[in-house]
């Protein structure tokens, strides 16, 4: 619908709703965008990746075995999260 047309039929008629449209990619699968959303709540992930690179930054992060498992660890989550949205939206996994 043209700007004038929405104008003109919300002047005209206040009742009036406009239609939803999709986005450009749908959710296919609300289950698996929903567990995404979760696990991204649960992780407090882009706290602590800038909480990383700040010290890293700094030069203040230490490498102990402990943080590489921790990184390791963050790298297999965040894979996690991307497979889960890439089938939520049904894209093609080579994105």
């Amino acid at each position: 619908m043209s700007l004038g047309g929405y104008i003109r039929s919300r002047l005209l008629d206040p009742d009036w709703i406009a239609p939803r449209r999709r986005g450009k990619f749908p959710v296919k699968d609300h289950r698996a965008l929903a567990q995404l959303l979760a696990m991204l709540g649960q992780s407090r992930l882009a706290n602590n990746v800038n909480q990383l690179a700040k010290a890293a930054n700094t030069g203040s992060l230490p490498v102990t075995p402990e943080t590489e498992e921790a990184l390791l660890t963050a790298v297999q989550e965040v894979t996690r999260m991307r497979q889960l949205l890439i089938e939520a939206l049904d894209l093609d996994a080579r994105l």
